[in-house]
């Protein structure tokens, strides 16, 4: 008798996990977002559900349920997912309205305030990293040269015009 008031006590004051699903017990919109990204790519390469779950060591069934959004994707899969459809992981969440953005699970449970913006350091733009990435790929260290002054004229250029 006494075990199973525990119990009811427990299960009364346990906190209820969404799981980042809507209040209306959906599947969060950015969840549903990243499985359709998951299901576009895949069908691009010609892969079949079945074949890209032995990739992953899953059941089509744990596929199809990533690509509606019923399951969501933790970390490790989508590093996982990125590598066998080759793509980088920012893939799975370009071309995210930005109605989608704002149902974010965060943003849902009421906690708006946005945290710290780092946009205004350039350093840490995915445009800066590919574009020092394409500069290093130059092996020729004139042409190189070259590329960095035509970059810093158009950059004064600007600084004038503005």
């Amino acid at each position: 008798m006494i075990s199973t008031a525990n119990n009811e006590l427990k299960s009364s004051t346990r906190r209820v996990s969404s799981r980042g699903r809507t209040p209306g017990g959906k599947p969060n919109p950015i969840d549903v977002h990243v499985g359709a990204r998951v299901r576009l790519r895949r069908t691009l390469m010609g892969m079949s559900q079945e074949k890209l779950g032995e990739a992953l060591g899953l059941t089509f069934q744990q596929v199809q349920k990533y690509e509606r959004g019923a399951n969501r994707v933790g970390a490790s899969r989508l590093f996982d997912l990125s590598r066998v459809l080759d793509v980088p992981v920012s893939f799975f969440f370009d071309d995210m309205s930005e109605a989608v953005e704002a149902l974010s699970p965060r943003l849902i449970s009421g906690l708006a305030e946005e945290p710290a913006s780092f946009d205004a350091d350039p350093m840490t733009k995915r445009e800066t990293l590919e574009l020092v990435r394409a500069y290093y790929r130059i092996t020729d260290p004139h042409v190189r040269k070259r590329v960095l002054d035509l970059a810093k004229a158009l950059g004064a250029v600007t600084e004038v015009s503005e």
